[in-house]
């Protein structure tokens, strides 16, 4: 993580544009900018999430995980810190804690969800990690480094989710040949779904990224209350769509 306010001669291969990117940015629109998406991933996992497990959709791991995919690439789109994904996943899995106090159930009640969320963190923060700014030379890289990160990290969740808290879905598995049976059941859908959803993230994070952060240095009263609201608004309606069920 950068302090921001570096006023170094650009390196090779580094755009105009990413070099003021680089001028600008604090270390408050690093905070900013992982609330605000940690925030929202919750949201997502909480209420669509929610919503697709009561739909009966058989892949909603596979949408779920593209959907994670797609909202930490904004964050590599946007700033290429890698490490900024480890406190996105670490506020999504605080948002869906939050059935603990409004439930009163245990916290391994999401235990799994929650080492899903925190494996796709950790495997997509290393694959970008490695992949460096050749993610920013388009599709093709970007595809593979998502595929890479969902198939690494859903690879571990079969043998994390089996000793932590394993639901029915993953015991139908935990049998002879049943890690080549899990893989193959669900790697389609991680692939087409991670595909689908990062580099539209990746898109979204770079074009973004001049405009708030001029909305930073320009209006930094709407800056700081539309980011506040917006985290206050995505833990609020998590919070009721718990109470109601989801």
């Amino acid at each position: 993580m950068g302090t921001g306010n570096e006023h170094s001669v650009p390196q090779s291969g580094e755009t105009r544009a990413e070099a003021s990117v680089a001028r600008r940015t604090k270390w408050i629109d690093i905070l900013i900018a992982i609330a605000v998406l940690g925030s929202v991933w919750g949201f997502a996992e909480v209420v669509l999430g929610g919503a697709i497990k009561a739909a009966g959709f058989p892949q909603r791991a596979a949408v779920m995980t593209g959907l994670g995919m797609g909202i930490m690439a904004v964050a590599l789109g946007a700033f290429k810190r890698p490490l900024m994904l480890l406190g996105i996943a670490a506020l999504a899995i605080l948002c869906k804690e939050l059935v603990v106090p409004i439930l009163h159930v245990s916290i391994l009640c999401k235990a799994n969800s929650c080492l899903a969320v925190a494996i796709d963190g950790v495997a997509l923060a290393g694959v970008a990690g490695i992949a460096g700014r050749r993610l920013a030379r388009g599709y093709a890289i970007q595809v593979v480094a998502a595929a890479s990160a969902a198939l690494l990290a859903r690879s571990a969740f079969y043998f994390g989710g089996m000793k932590l808290a394993p639901c029915a879905h993953l015991l139908s598995f935990d049998k002879a040949g049943g890690y080549a049976s899990f893989m193959g059941y669900n790697a389609l859908g991680w692939v087409v779904s991670s595909a689908l959803f990062f580099p539209l993230g990746y898109w979204l994070g770079m074009r973004l990224r001049e405009p708030v952060l001029a909305m930073g240095l320009r209006k930094p009263g709407l800056y700081y209350t539309t980011s506040a609201a917006s985290v206050a608004l995505c833990w609020a309606a998590s919070a009721l769509a718990i109470s109601a069920g989801f």
